[in-house]
């Protein structure tokens, strides 16, 4: 599979979804005027890497998002990509950055950690981009 990298813009994250490194990366805001459309694309190609395992040496996946904005259209595909690594196929661990003073955001990350059991969920009250440095 090629990997998928789309830039950034005012209302869509950067997507990094590096297939031989088993990462996927959003980061920014999201508020597409049409979330499936930009998001669908994502997802199929999530289904396809989860689908079958046994074709790669390690099944893991870890998921870095970090969205300073999203809204509820945004908040249903981040549901849909979610529940494709639900199922338990990967070992998928999802590491949530919030910044420390966005409460929502950090219920938000709590909260899917409850409705996706199968995903090792790590909150960061941190940037990304900080942590990465």
């Amino acid at each position: 599979m090629n990997n998928i990298s789309i830039p950034a813009t005012s209302c869509t994250p950067e997507v990094e979804f590096d297939f031989d490194g088993r990462t996927l990366s959003l980061a920014g805001e999201s508020y597409p005027e049409n979330a499936a459309a930009f998001y669908r694309p994502l997802i199929t190609a999530l289904e396809s890497f989860v689908a079958p395992p046994s074709l790669h040496a390690d099944p893991s996946l870890t998921l870095h998002v970090a969205l300073s904005y999203f809204n509820s259209s945004s908040t249903k595909m981040l549901f849909s990509l979610l529940s494709a690594l639900n199922s338990g196929a990967v070992a998928a661990t999802l590491h949530w950055y919030y910044d420390p003073e966005d409460d929502i955001s950090e219920e938000f990350g709590q909260e899917l950690s409850l409705d996706f059991p199968a995903i090792a969920f790590h909150l960061h009250a941190e940037s990304y981009y900080d942590e990465l440095r």
